[in-house]
C-alpha cells in the first residue's frame, strides 16, 4: 500500500483539490481515498490498472464530500429560515445560537462537520462514527478535536 500511496497520491490529491477547492478538505478527502483503498484491497482487479481503480473511490468519496457540504446548507438555509419565522416558543438568542452554530459547521467542512452533527446533534459514540463512516477512530477524534478547535476560532470571532 505505501508504494501505491508513493505513486498515485499526488493524483488522488489534485482531483480531490481541483472539485472541493479547500485544502484541508482535499488532505481529508485523499486519506479517506486511501483508508477505503486499503479496506476494499480484496477487490482491486490486477488486470486494470491502479489509477483507475483509485480515480473511482476518488470520485466516490468527492461525490460524499460535496454532498455532505450540500446537507450543511439546507441546514444553515433551514436555520436562517426559522429566525425569520415569528416563532413564540423559542426565544431569539437561542434560534440565533442555533444558526450561527450551524453555520459554522457548515464552514467546516466534511468531514468534520459531519462528524461533529454525529456525535453531537445525534449523540453518536466516536467508535460507532468511525464505523459508520469508514475511517479509523484515531482520524475521527482527530477530525472532532480540530473541529471544536475551528469552530471555537470562528465563533469567538462572532461573539466579538
Amino acid at each position: 500500500m505505501h508504494e501505491v500511496y508513493q505513486q498515485h497520491a499526488q493524483l488522488v490529491f489534485s482531483l480531490c483539490m481541483a472539485s472541493l477547492r479547500h485544502r484541508q478538505d482535499a488532505e481529508d478527502a485523499t486519506q479517506q481515498v486511501f483508508t477505503r483503498a486499503w479496506r476494499s484491497r480484496e477487490t482491486y482487479d490486477v488486470t486494470r490498472p491502479t489509477g483507475a481503480w483509485l480515480t473511482g473511490i476518488t470520485r466516490r468519496v468527492i461525490a460524499d464530500t460535496l454532498a455532505a457540504r450540500d446537507r450543511q446548507r439546507q441546514s444553515a438555509e433551514a436555520g436562517a429560515h426559522a429566525l425569520g419565522r415569528d416563532d413564540v416558543s423559542q426565544p431569539t438568542d437561542i434560534v440565533v445560537d442555533r444558526v450561527v452554530v450551524q453555520q459554522t459547521l457548515g464552514q467546516l467542512g466534511p468531514p468534520q462537520d459531519e462528524i461533529l452533527r454525529l456525535a453531537y446533534t445525534h449523540d453518536l459514540p466516536l467508535k460507532t462514527i468511525a464505523e459508520r463512516l469508514e475511517m479509523p477512530l484515531g482520524t475521527v477524534k482527530s477530525h472532532v478535536h480540530r473541529g471544536l478547535a475551528r469552530m471555537r476560532e470562528r465563533l469567538e470571532v462572532h461573539n466579538d
